[in-house]
């Protein structure tokens, strides 16, 4: 397997996370398993990546029921095809996703952008599935324009996704660090939720949200008018953190600078 599993158990809910190796931007699809059936949260950036998630999701023995795209961006949903679910996500998200028309993954695979277009829309609220609540909230500004944050109260389970990013550099090309940092300390304020689900990265605990924190923090210090320099110098500060592409991208959105 290239990606790497990680089960959180939390009883009649356990939680497989798959995220995907360095090429696949550590990009992390949550697999939610309830009593009798799965959900799948955001659907890989490479048609590759996707297909191993599916894979073993087979081997869990329950049908996949539905697969949640939380964000518009590209990565989170390229390989939402392969899931062959519904495919749920918010009326805002839905546009966003079309508006980016046919697109090709990290290895060069054409993706037509039907394949990948939501079937359902969620709605802010609270819906109770296969018994479990999840309570889902839309989340405007910060990483992304528009974002779905999942809540499993019961079970102490916040699914962030690109709201936390973890042992990996954060996408800051949305240019609005300021509201992102808002939204960390409110997630931060509720001390009801031990187990954080990242976007990029392992499941962590309540402390990756004042490591997110700091990331943003010094971002903001060091951006300028020069993304290279930014580069090399969010680097320095954060050398331990993985998936440096992940700033070129960035530099990408800031400046026009395409990543090599």
């Amino acid at each position: 397997m290239r990606g790497t599993i990680t089960i959180v158990d939390k009883g009649n809910v356990r939680v497989h996370s798959y995220m995907a190796p360095e090429t696949g931007l550590n990009v992390t699809t949550q697999l939610i398993e309830t009593p009798s059936l799965l959900i799948a949260v955001d659907g890989q950036v490479n048609v590759a990546d996707a297909d191993e998630v599916v894979e073993y999701a087979k081997g869990l023995g329950k049908p996949l029921d539905r697969l949640i795209v939380t964000h518009a961006h590209p990565d989170h949903f390229q390989g939402a095809g392969r899931f062959n679910v519904p495919i749920h996500a918010l009326e805002i998200v839905r546009e966003q996703m079309a508006a980016r028309g046919d697109l090709q993954d990290l290895n060069g695979v054409p993706i037509p952008a039907a394949e990948m277009a939501p079937t359902d829309l969620i709605t802010p609220g609270t819906e109770v599935i296969d018994g479990v609540p999840f309570v889902f909230e839309a989340v405007s500004g910060g990483e992304t324009t528009d974002q779905l944050l999942i809540r499993l109260p019961e079970h102490g389970v916040l699914v962030a996704q690109d709201l936390v990013y973890h042992h990996t550099h954060l996408f800051v090309g949305n240019d609005d660090i300021a509201r992102w940092q808002v939204i960390l300390e409110s997630l931060a304020a509720d001390p009801a939720y031990d187990t954080i689900l990242p976007g990029h990265g392992l499941p962590a605990g309540p402390a990756v949200l004042a490591e997110n924190a700091e990331y943003l923090r010094v971002a903001s210090e060091l951006l300028g008018d020069d993304g290279e320099a930014y580069k090399q110098a969010i680097i320095a500060r954060f050398p331990a953190l993985g998936v440096p592409f992940v700033i070129d991208i960035s530099n990408f959105y800031l400046f026009g600078t395409r990543p090599a």
